[in-house]
């Protein structure tokens, strides 16, 4: 049975991860009810993030700020390319980067990759229920010939965003919830 010192001290190294967790499922509930994670969770997530770093994690100060620094430009870096060509939302790309700015760079990384595989799951369940398989099918290949053959990221947003009515959308902030828990639970870090 625990105790109250062992209560406090689980709680004294987990905390950050349990504000991520529970920031994370807050922005999924909202994405998944209104196809958008508002700016009022993505920016003061990232920026409590900084604040985190710089002066309550174990590397408190200038150096915990540029891991922190480090984990938000790994978090943009990983789903901006998406988001310019038209195929994510930036609040979903701002999510990412506020898990980098508490959870730092190779957090951020492996929980996008699982992020990705929780993402491609639910894009194919997704097909599969709405037995729309042919028109996937079609739109992806049709996205990987224009991405190969249109250069200009601004062309390609331009064509997302007119294809955009037609498609069922995958509210991309579920997936980097899940994938995120999912890999914090997987390394211990809740605990």
């Amino acid at each position: 049975m625990f105790e109250a010192n062992e209560y406090a001290s689980w709680f004294a190294g987990n905390w950050h991860v349990w504000i991520v967790t529970i920031t994370l499922v807050v922005a999924a509930v909202i994405d998944g009810l209104k196809l958008k994670v508002p700016n009022w969770i993505t920016y003061p997530m990232i920026l409590s993030g900084w604040v985190y770093s710089a002066a309550f994690s174990p590397y408190a100060g200038w150096e915990g700020l540029c891991y922190s620094l480090i984990g938000t430009v790994v978090g943009l870096a990983l789903l901006l390319p998406a988001y310019a060509i038209g195929g994510m939302g930036a609040g979903d790309v701002k999510l990412l980067a506020g898990v980098g700015a508490w959870m730092w760079g190779t957090v951020t990384f492996y929980a996008f990759a699982v992020s990705a595989v929780v993402g491609g799951v639910m894009a194919v369940g997704m097909v599969l229920w709405t037995r729309s398989w042919n028109k996937h099918r079609d739109q992806f290949w049709l996205i990987l010939h224009e991405i190969a053959n249109v250069k200009d990221p601004e062309k390609l947003a331009e064509i997302a965003a007119e294809r955009k009515p037609r498609m069922f959308l995958l509210p991309y902030g579920i997936p980097i919830a899940i994938g995120s828990i999912a890999y914090f639970a997987w390394h211990g870090m809740q605990l």
